[in-house]
């Protein structure tokens, strides 16, 4: 990994140069003013199409841990996959129609082949027992490109905190930091030594840079004492559960860590929310939304078979449409003309209180 170009955009491109961005939005605007009505483009631009989704085979499936498994997913003629960066998610979308984003925890460099890890969660929504139920070798599957919102950038100085599965992302950026030279710490927390996938790959990587921490062993760990751990200026990278997070971002200002960037399981803690009020279509029932819980969890309660990945605003998998109501948009994802459009997404966004929404589902 080269660390000194900047990271990709969300499709693991190189950014584009933002001269030549400007110039041609200034001819795309211009050359219609000049007296060609009806031309609403630069014809020297090309057309954006969607990218299109790979298709992929299952060429390994294998237990690294209680309850976790590795899938290695090629491409079924051999040819190389799309590059990407040290903290870029796939988008699987399993047999049964259910969509998943996993970090790739694979070498970017090696390209033949993706890999991923998966812990099994007994009482989630599905998604992880049919991985490791179902996806075996030789199954193929629909998997959207690569894409990046934890991108690493190879600051001079970093620490890594994983907490279990969390440790999916923090692999190839370990590896990309050994590569640059950079001067790094990794601090793998668990429950015990069994739950921990990829141990012996990480303290192969560098035994004096690599801590693994076991509940069982050293007891819960502190996040004041995690984050002393960090050089002097560092950047943190945390991955893992909401309350390790939340810990380690309360502790920072006292730390010797200068910034902290984290990668999620599931939803954000809700920030100022506010009770209000959804409906399933416009004679459908209405249903409270607590100030401290999600549109999509309310709705799913009723509709168990909407759609959802991420919980964060990125995917865009529970997109629903808005028919009446004003909402409150906190994802990352839609455009203002989507927006503008009803495009809504229940995960994260909200509404003022006592606000209702009608939703088409």
């Amino acid at each position: 990994m080269d660390l000194s170009t900047p990271p990709p955009d969300l499709y693991g491109r190189p950014r584009a140069d933002r001269f030549f961005e400007r110039l041609t939005a200034f001819s795309d605007w211009y050359t219609p003013a000049m007296g060609r009505p009806g031309l609403r483009r630069n014809p020297r631009r090309p057309q954006t199409r969607p990218t299109p989704p790979l298709t992929v085979v299952v060429t390994s499936h294998e237990p690294i841990a209680a309850d976790v498994v590795e899938l290695r997913l090629a491409d079924p003629s051999g040819a190389p996959l799309p590059g990407w960066q040290p903290g870029a998610r796939i988008l699987l979308t399993l047999p049964s129609g259910r969509e998943r984003h996993y970090s790739l925890c694979g070498d970017p460099a090696d390209r033949h082949f993706y890999r991923i890890a998966v812990r099994r969660i007994a009482d989630g929504g599905g998604g992880s027992t049919e991985v490791h139920d179902e996806l075996h070798a030789g199954v193929r599957l629909t998997v959207r490109r690569p894409r990046n919102g934890f991108a690493f950038c190879g600051e001079p100085r970093v620490l890594l905190l994983a907490g279990g599965i969390g440790i999916t992302p923090l692999l190839p950026m370990a590896r990309a930091a050994r590569r640059a030279g950079v001067d790094w710490r990794l601090v793998h927390t668990g429950r015990d030594a069994a739950s921990l996938p990829f141990t012996d790959e990480l303290r192969a990587l560098d035994p004096t840079r690599v801590e693994i921490r076991t509940d069982d062993v050293h007891g819960v760990p502190d996040a004041a004492d995690l984050l002393s751990r960090a050089p002097q200026g560092a950047a943190v990278y945390a991955c893992g559960p909401a309350p390790m997070l939340s810990a380690v971002q309360r502790a920072l200002d006292a730390s010797p860590a200068a910034s902290l960037h984290v990668e999620r399981f599931g939803a954000p803690p809700i920030v100022d929310g506010r009770p209000f009020t959804i409906r399933l279509g416009a004679d459908g029932p209405e249903l409270t939304v607590p100030a401290d819980r999600s549109a999509l969890d309310v709705a799913r309660e009723l509709r168990p078979d909407l759609p959802y990945s991420c919980h964060q605003g990125f995917c865009g998998t529970c997109r629903l449409t808005v028919r009446s109501g004003t909402p409150e948009h906190r994802d990352r994802r839609l455009t203002e003309d989507e927006r503008a459009a009803g495009a809504l997404l229940p995960c994260v966004s909200r509404a003022a209180e006592g606000e209702t929404l009608v939703l088409e589902v």
